[in-house]
């Protein structure tokens, strides 16, 4: 008997039909595709993207030289030296990430004490050359400047969670 239906089952071609019948029923639905260079969807505040360094509001960097980000690092890809001021506080004179080693993982942010180190929205960061993804105290600063009106709200937004 279940040999006889599996027969009718092919010979009339049912997942066929029932192929089809999905096709043109979805054909006339909306798309939900995205024309991604000119359209982009929406990221999650909690999106971990390129890192930027922030300065407080009258423009001193954030950064103490506490090291926490360097030795929470997984993949090793953070490199900080740091000299002490006059008033016996620290700060960073080299800051280095090796993007090509981090794993985007977030332990630097959530480590820092003081917010400097932060990973932003933005996810369009190829190059052609190695070099280029070895990112230095400036390029995250001038990264930090560029973004910190959306790295700040990311932060408020994501306050209730810390």
């Amino acid at each position: 008997m279940y040999s006889f239906l599996r027969f009718i089952h092919s010979f009339l071609l049912l997942d066929l039909l029932r192929g089809l019948f999905l096709t043109f029923r979805s054909m006339f639905r909306s798309k939900h595709t995205l024309n991604y260079p000119y359209e982009k969807g929406r990221l999650s505040p909690r999106f971990r993207g390129e890192h930027a360094l922030r300065r407080y509001a009258n423009g001193e960097e954030r950064c103490i030289a506490c090291k926490l980000c360097e030795s929470v690092c997984p993949a090793q890809a953070i490199t900080i030296d740091s000299v002490e001021r006059e008033d016996g506080s620290r700060r960073a004179i080299r800051y280095d990430i090796d993007m090509t080693k981090c794993i985007y993982c977030g332990l630097c942010e959530e480590s820092c004490p003081v917010d400097a180190i932060v990973q932003g929205s933005n996810f369009e960061f190829a190059t052609e050359k190695r070099e280029e993804l070895l990112f230095d105290k400036q390029h995250l600063l001038d990264n930090g400047d560029r973004w910190e009106e959306a790295l700040s709200a990311n932060l408020k937004r994501d306050e209730l969670y810390r």
